[in-house]
C-alpha cells in the first residue's frame, strides 16, 4: 500500500522524525534550495502538512497542495496557518493545546524569578571574581506578596496564575470576558488599567489580528519605571518598538521574553539592554512535552486519513 504524502514545513526531533517517515512519504520543505519550485514539484500529492506553530502555512502553499486535508500544527498557537484559506477548501487544522501548557507556564513564572532576583548576572558576578573583589551582589527586587496582571486567562494564564498563588500574590487578570474558573482573582477588562495595578504583567493570550500590539505604549507606559513584562505567548502581542523604546529609556522596569518578532533574528536593540531577559523560544521546551506534542500531530494526521474524529482540532 503507498504511504500517504505529507510535506514537512520544519525539522522535528528525532524521536518524531523516525515514526512521521515510517508512516508517510515526507517532503522536507525545509530542505529546498528553492521552495517554489519545491512546492510545485510535490504539492500535487500532499494530503497534510506537519508544521510548527511560528512557521504555520501561508495561502501559497496551501494553494499549492490541490489534495490538502489537513494542517497538523506542532504548537499550541496556530496564528500563522492561513484560516481562511483552509476555510474555503474545508481543510482541518489541528495544535497541540494542554501538554505543553504546564512547561510554558513553568517557564513564565521561572522568567519572572530571574529577572526580579538578577539571577544571570549574579551568576556572572560569583565566575567572573567581582564577589571576591567587589563583595555583595547589588540587591534586587522581591516577587511574593507583590502584583501580578495576567492578560488572557486561558489554559496557560490560568496555570500562571496557579503557580503564583504560591507566592501570596495579588492576581488580576484581562480577557474578552471574565472567567467563572477565577472567582478569586480580579477580573479588569482594560489592559491599560490592569498594567497600572501590576508590578508583573504576564501576556499568555493566543495571538490573532484582533490581539495584535494589545501591549502598545499605553499599556507599557502604564506598566512602568518598576514593572516587568513577561511574554510567554506571541511576539505580536507586543509593539516591539514601543517596548524597545520603554526599556532603552528606563520607562519601563525591565522585561523577560521567550519570543520575538522575526525570531531567531532578533531586534539587535535586545542585546545592548541588561534589563531584558531574552530566551530562544523554548516555553515548551522539555523532552516530556516535546514528545507529546510531536505524538499528538502524528494523531491527528492519521485519524484524519482513517476518517476518525481530530483529537484536537481549531477549524
Amino acid at each position: 500500500m503507498e504511504k500517504p504524502e505529507i510535506l514537512q514545513v520544519g525539522p522535528y526531533p528525532e524521536w518524531d522524525e523516525g515514526p512521521l517517515n515510517e508512516a508517510y512519504r515526507t517532503h522536507r520543505y525545509f530542505e529546498a534550495a528553492d521552495k517554489a519550485a519545491f512546492l510545485a514539484q510535490v504539492g500535487p500529492s500532499v494530503r497534510a502538512i506537519a508544521t510548527r506553530g511560528e512557521l504555520g502555512a501561508n495561502r501559497a502553499m496551501i494553494e499549492a497542495c490541490p489534495k490538502l486535508e489537513i494542517v497538523a500544527v506542532y504548537g499550541v498557537g496556530y496564528d500563522a496557518v492561513d484560516l481562511e484559506a483552509c476555510r474555503e477548501r474545508g481543510i482541518r487544522v489541528t495544535n497541540t493545546p494542554d501538554v505543553l501548557t504546564n512547561d510554558v507556564a513553568d517557564l513564565g513564572v521561572a522568567m519572572m524569578l530571574c529577572q526580579s532576583r538578577g539571577m544571570i548576572g549574579a551568576e556572572g558576578w560569583v565566575r567572573n571574581g567581582d564577589w571576591a573583589a567587589k563583595g555583595l551582589y547589588p540587591l534586587k527586587r522581591r516577587v511574593w506578596g507583590r502584583r501580578a496582571g495576567i492578560v488572557g486567562l486561558g489554559r496557560i494564564g490560568f496555570e500562571v496564575a496557579k503557580r503564583l498563588q504560591g507566592f501570596g500574590m495579588e492576581i488580576a487578570y484581562t480577557d474578552v470576558a471574565p472567567k467563572s474558573y477565577a472567582a478569586d482573582m480580579a477580573f479588569i477588562a482594560d489592559p491599560v488599567s490592569l498594567a497600572e495595578r501590576s508590578d508583573f504583567l504576564f501576556v499568555t493570550l493566543a495571538a490573532s489580528a484582533a490581539t495584535r500590539h494589545i501591549i502598545d505604549r499605553k499599556v507599557i507606559a502604564a506598566l512602568g519605571p518598576d514593572g516587568m513584562l513577561i511574554n510567554i505567548s506571541r511576539a505580536s502581542n507586543i509593539d516591539e518598538e514601543a517596548l524597545l523604546d520603554a526599556l532603552e529609556a528606563r520607562t519601563l522596569g525591565s522585561a523577560a521574553l521567550d519570543v520575538f518578532e522575526g525570531e531567531p533574528k532578533l531586534n539587535p536593540r535586545f542585546l545592548a539592554l541588561d534589563n531584558v531577559l531574552l530566551q530562544p523560544h523554548h516555553a515548551s521546551g522539555t523532552v516530556e512535552t516535546r514528545k507529546a506534542m510531536g505524538q499528538l500531530v502524528r494523531d491527528n494526521i492519521a485519524a484524519q486519513f482513517a476518517g476518525q474524529p481530530l483529537p484536537t482540532p481549531v477549524l
